[in-house]
């Protein structure tokens, strides 16, 4: 017997989202396809592809037999993400706009648009998977290593991922590209999206400095000697090597330079030699924002679990510890290049447990 359950789907013009309609549709449900457009881009720029993902998107709702609906979020998405993205650069930190994309819009404004469409599920393409335990959601990896996306998804309340469904958890993306060619998908090789699309094809440092100012400071070594001169702390992260342009350095060897620190006070940015360079590496970092998809946690002060500090990074041991609002991290072994504003995903096993904001850490 079909499931006619309605379940509207997020529709990106990429081949996860569908696929991910595809299977649903295959499976009974009454599938209707959702694109979002999250920014308002010029109508002569060729740097968001947004016009070309809906064209996309609608051939494949057509080919699939379903409806496209389509919503304009860009003022949500500028308000909950963009500028909250704007802010973090002038704490001298590196944000994730993506993560604010999942727990600000995918989760919340377009789980809530939908509903108001009268959907009874939400369904997207995320390489994850989720569980229900005593009907409370449990967040798993997806089964593809290489594609999982629960990093992700860390900030989104346990709550948001009731009547959720990810199609794509238990699959491969060489799979997800062969069903999609095997049922004649326009979208079966699209090349997949990555980093931001207001940003698009664009220097990163071009398009932050159509809305900060540039703040020239000193480039300095660990010592204090003053190498350079950088535009502005926020177009550089910590174990950046690219972009400081500082070129052969008397009394110095040719071993490249990473950017090591950024001193907010003076506007330095501290910079030092060597790949393995020790002022990189740090065992113990401070986590805020924490939020624990696995609310149990929220009660023990300390435990031990896995963690990772960026996407497909391998999971690493550590000891957390809830000190007042904040949570110390602390690592079995010392981990490169953290960076103050990026995110903090802990696990057990395959579940995601939850995840933070990395506030700063200890060198």
């Amino acid at each position: 017997m079909k499931n006619k359950r309605k379940v509207i789907v997020g529709m990106s013009g990429g081949v996860d989202s569908s696929v991910a309609a595809l299977i649903l549709k295959n499976q009974g449900y009454a599938v209707e396809g959702l694109f979002m457009k999250n920014w308002d881009e010029d109508d002569d720029t060729d740097y968001c592809t947004a016009k070309e993902d809906l064209k996309d998107a609608k051939n494949v709702c057509d080919k699939i037999g379903i409806k496209l609906n389509t919503a304009n979020f860009a003022p949500e998405y500028w308000d909950n993400v963009f500028e909250e993205f704007l802010s973090e650069f002038d704490r001298g930190r590196t944000p994730n706009p993506d993560i604010l994309c999942n727990r600000e819009i995918k989760f919340k404004v377009f789980r809530d648009y939908a509903q108001s469409l009268g959907a009874e599920l939400v369904a997207t393409g995320h390489y994850a998977q989720l569980s229900n335990e005593r009907g409370t959601p449990k967040l798993l990896k997806g089964l593809d290593e290489n594609k999982d996306q629960s990093y992700f998804l860390n900030a989104v309340p346990s709550k948001a991922f009731e009547n959720v469904l990810f199609p794509l958890g238990k699959l491969m993306k060489s799979e997800v590209r062969e069903i999609a060619e095997k049922n004649d998908l326009k979208t079966f090789n699209k090349k997949d999206s990555t980093g931001i699309c207001f940003i698009g094809e664009r220097r990163f440092a071009d398009f932050l400095g159509q809305y900060k100012s540039k703040k020239p400071g000193n480039i300095t070594d660990e010592n204090g000697r003053i190498l350079g001169v950088h535009q502005g702390l926020m177009f550089f992260t910590i174990g950046q090597r690219q972009g400081i342009k500082i070129g052969g350095i008397k009394d110095s060897d040719e071993s490249p330079w990473y950017v090591l620190d950024k001193n907010l006070d003076t506007n330095e940015l501290i910079i030092g030699q060597g790949n393995s360079n020790p002022k990189l590496y740090t065992k113990l970092l401070f986590a805020t924002d924490i939020n624990w998809i696995n609310e149990s946690l929220r009660s023990i002060d300390e435990f031990k679990c896995h963690a990772k500090i960026r996407y497909r990074q391998n999971d690493q041991k550590c000891t957390i510890q809830k000190v007042d609002n904040e949570y110390e991290v602390l690592f079995e072994v010392p981990q490169r290049a953290v960076a103050p504003g990026q995110s903090v995903v802990f696990y057990s096993g395959d579940e995601c447990l939850g995840g933070g904001v990395i506030d700063r850490v200890a060198k």
